[in-house]
This record gives C-alpha cells, sequence and structure tokens, in this order.
C-alpha cells in the first residue's frame, strides 16, 4: 500500500512539473455585470474562474505561462427573489453567460500569443458536457473550456 502510494505522489509531482501555469486578475469585480450579490459571491466567484483558468492552464508545456485579466462576468440565469431568499433561474432566454477578457501567453519573456475575448454561450442549456462539469459554475466553465480548447488547442 505505501508503495503505490510513493508511486501516485511521484507520478503526480511528475505531471506537476510538466505543467504551464496562469496568473489571473479580475478587474474591478464589483463592477461586474453579474459576478453575484455581495462580496463574498463575487469572491466565490472569482475563486472558482480563477481556480479553473488555473486547470486549464496546466494543460500547456512547461514553461508556458497564461496571463488573463478578466474585464466582466455574466453568470448564466437570473437571480430573482423568493419568499425568504434569492435563487437563480435559468430560463434559456436573454440570460446566457459571458466573459470578457485579455489574454497573453508568454514563455521565456516572449508573447507567443495574446487577445481580447468576448465570451458567450447563448444555448448554455443546450450545451452537452455535464460529466465534464457540474459545479455551480458549469455552464461558464464549459464556456472557458471551448474557448481554451479553440484558442491553444485540445489537451494532448
Amino acid at each position: 500500500m505505501r508503495r503505490a502510494f510513493v508511486f501516485l505522489s511521484l507520478a503526480v509531482a511528475a505531471c506537476a512539473a510538466g505543467a504551464g501555469t496562469a496568473e489571473v486578475r479580475f478587474v474591478e469585480p464589483e463592477k461586474f455585470s453579474d459576478a453575484g450579490f455581495g462580496a463574498r459571491e463575487i469572491g466565490r466567484t472569482t475563486d472558482e474562474l480563477a481556480d479553473h483558468l488555473k486547470r486549464l492552464a496546466s494543460r500547456l508545456p512547461e514553461g508556458q505561462t497564461l496571463k488573463v485579466e478578466v474585464l466582466d462576468v455574466d453568470l448564466a440565469g437570473r437571480v430573482e427573489h423568493r419568499a425568504t431568499r434569492d435563487i437563480r433561474i435559468l430560463r434559456g432566454s436573454a440570460d446566457w453567460p459571458r466573459i470578457e477578457l485579455r489574454y497573453e501567453l508568454v514563455a521565456d519573456g516572449r508573447t507567443l500569443k495574446s487577445g481580447s475575448e468576448h465570451l458567450s454561450s447563448m444555448n448554455y442549456l443546450m450545451d452537452a458536457g455535464w460529466p465534464e462539469t457540474q459545479g455551480s459554475l458549469s455552464h461558464e466553465e464549459r464556456m472557458l473550456n471551448r474557448w481554451f480548447d479553440q484558442t491553444f488547442g485540445k489537451a494532448r
């Protein structure tokens, strides 16, 4: 058992050593279109999006860093007041997720690729991929997955 754990630990460390990295910055998240209400929800949203972008960047070759500035977030659905609390309702109409960002992919002090994107997923309720992402920001994560794959290529 111990031998298997040591082998697994070494395998994980080897994979991590060969991975790209990400630097994610949120520009004035309190002014985002809809990243949640209040500092706690906005913080949860930005933390989850940053973690997801870092997981995506880990698929890049070693030595590459993806620098992302998130300029705006509009989460899928709309918040409606029901009885004693607010809940997010997903109707699939004009409530699709949107993310505006700038990015730069760098390695060895050189810019390999850069740009700005206005991501959106108008048919977000029809998207396949439930096994892929199932968290509270699954629609936004699938949208980021598509952008990453189209911009930097699918995982090798």
